[in-house]
């Protein structure tokens, strides 16, 4: 019982407001950490966890294992994270955080901000899961972990069978 309250928290909270979803694809420009730019649609087909965080957050820095963990195991097949830094911090900082940390996952930069291409940013982490077809399906304020972005696309799944 205590194990469905759970995931029954985590669906409820783990949700996109009507106003917020999509109906067609989005795309945005990425600013990787060395100024190039790659597009969000260059993941189009997968799973794509998108994770907005800070150096200096605390709760982002506890979610990365699982970001890691959840990209590590679904790469090479159906899904990835990218992670978006939201500060103004150093190339150097940023590169040696990441290396200390063991992010391996694709990570980009942007300044701080309040909105998203995505959507409201309202606080960090703020992590926006994409469909293989590039829809907005959920955002989650707050830490995440592997199993509640597999059981969110689990659940997504079954419901959307064709």
């Amino acid at each position: 019982m205590k194990k469905n309250s759970i995931i029954l928290a985590f669906l409820l909270a783990f949700t996109v407001p009507a106003f917020s979803a999509t109906d067609s694809a989005v795309d945005m420009d990425l600013t990787k950490i060395g100024g190039s730019i790659d597009k969000l649609s260059k993941y189009r087909g997968k799973w794509v966890i998108v994770n907005y965080w800070a150096t200096w957050c605390p709760p982002c820095i506890e979610e990365m294992p699982e970001l890691q963990a959840y990209h590590d195991e679904h790469e090479d097949t159906d899904g990835v994270v990218i992670g978006i830094n939201s500060e103004d911090v150093s190339e150097k900082k940023l590169l040696n955080f990441l290396d200390v940390y063991s992010i391996t996952y694709p990570s980009y930069v942007s300044k701080p901000t309040f909105k998203t291409e995505l959507g409201a940013l309202p606080g960090l982490p703020t992590t926006y899961v994409i469909s293989p077809a590039g829809t907005i399906e959920a955002r989650q304020v707050g830490g995440i972990t592997q199993e509640m972005i597999e059981n969110f696309i689990d659940s997504w799944n079954s419901k959307n069978k064709k």
